[in-house]
């Protein structure tokens, strides 16, 4: 049983070894000519204001998490609207239970301020 999985493995080896063997390529045969101009940082043509390591406000990540949760919800209406007939009236009520709790979640959210960023 288990020699069906050696090819298998052989590939995974390959494709560990080729990483490894183009990166020392690399190494050896790239251009080293480091200088302060291209050891600095490049953020889009225009010099860094502040540090990377700055802190940002909870809310920053309270607001990208909500987004994503909510925007999840969308992955789930896409195939109910492709299947929309055959499903029937038990999966039309069930999208609206699904959508009544998510809307209860949203307004509730909004009521407790998550959304407001000062």
């Amino acid at each position: 049983m288990l020699e069906n999985y050696v090819p298998i493995f052989l590939m995974i080896a390959a494709g560990f070894g080729f990483g490894l063997v183009m990166m020392k390529v690399n190494e050896w045969l790239g251009p080293k000519s480091p200088n302060a101009e291209k050891l600095s940082t490049y953020e889009s043509g225009m010099e860094p204001v502040r540090s990377a390591r700055e802190r940002f406000s909870v809310k920053y990540y309270m607001v990208a998490m909500l987004f994503i949760i909510f925007d999840i919800e969308v992955v789930f209406l896409y195939p109910w609207a492709v299947s929309f007939k055959e499903l029937g009236m038990a999966g039309f009520i069930t999208m609206t239970v699904f959508i009544t709790i998510l809307l209860v979640g949203f307004y509730y959210i909004w009521r407790k301020g998550a959304l407001e960023w000062d």
